[in-house]
């Protein structure tokens, strides 16, 4: 199953990031053990795939009538919803597609999404995003392998990270201690694709702008529809054609988001 914005690269320390806006961090919390197949360590990844952990901000309360603050906590990207069936061994039945977007237009009406987008919106962080475009024919060569699809990267262009809209969830295995932490989990939500970026897939996630954090975050309000149909950062948007070595997750370097190299020609005999 094709996923948009099922790659992405992210740079910033989970710590540095709570400073940076002035959250709280809480990145190193405990968690419950959780069936991702990959988890952060903290450091650069230029390669993050669905299942890995990663960093988010939301907006929590500490006690019920202090101001609620902005927070940075790993979520497993991918949203396990709170109805979930436990596993034998534990964890989250998470049978089907992979919960990592969630259309905007459907947030509010989706019984998936609906309760996350009442009160659990958060941010998530990224340098930038990938996407592949078709190359030349559209359907399966004659050796049965799917057509060249070329690489693109989309990032901010003055270098600082992008905000996307997100919603998360927490889930507790069957008969838990009440005191056991949460897996906490977490989807993108994406937009139609505008400009440029409408030439390499026809969606993108939805990034919010610094101006509209909190009141995405607000924990105590209603979504706010408007950011929903809004276009966040679009302006600060740049994109390049990258390297194929991003098609696979075992490679994960900053070479992934430079730019591609030309195709050496090849000679032509007379």
């Amino acid at each position: 199953m094709a996923y948009m914005c099922g790659r992405f690269a992210v740079t910033t320390d989970p710590a540095l990031l709570a400073e940076k806006i002035q959250a709280i961090d809480e990145s190193t919390a405990s968690t419950a053990a959780s069936s991702t197949k990959q988890d952060t360590d903290g450091g650069p990844n230029y390669n993050v795939a669905p299942t890995t952990k990663i960093s988010t901000v939301v907006k929590r309360h500490t006690e019920p009538d202090d101001e609620s603050t902005r927070r940075v906590r790993l979520m497993r990207w991918g949203l396990v919803p709170p109805w979930a069936k436990t596993t034998e061994d534990g964890g989250p039945d998470t049978k089907g597609p992979l919960l990592i977007n969630a259309r905007s237009e459907k947030v509010t009406s989706s019984p998936v999404f609906r309760n996350s987008a009442k009160g659990k919106r958060c941010l998530v962080p990224m340098d930038g995003w990938y996407e592949w475009r078709p190359t030349g024919e559209a359907s399966p060569s004659k050796s049965g392998k799917a057509a060249p699809k070329t690489p693109f990267y989309m990032y901010g262009a003055d270098g600082e990270p992008l905000f996307m809209a997100g919603l998360w969830s927490t889930w507790r295995p069957k008969d838990a201690p009440k005191d056991a932490p949460p897996l906490l989990s977490c989807t993108i939500i994406t937009t139609d694709a505008a400009g440029p970026l409408a030439e390499i897939h026809d969606r993108m996630p939805l990034s919010i702008s610094r101006d509209d954090w909190d009141r995405w975050l607000d924990p105590d309000a209603p979504i706010d529809e408007g950011l929903l149909r809004g276009r966040g950062d679009l302006d600060r948007i740049e994109i390049r054609e990258v390297s194929r070595l991003v098609n696979s997750i075992r490679n994960n370097g900053p070479e992934l988001i430079e730019p591609a190299k030309p195709e050496p020609e090849q000679a032509t005999l007379l």
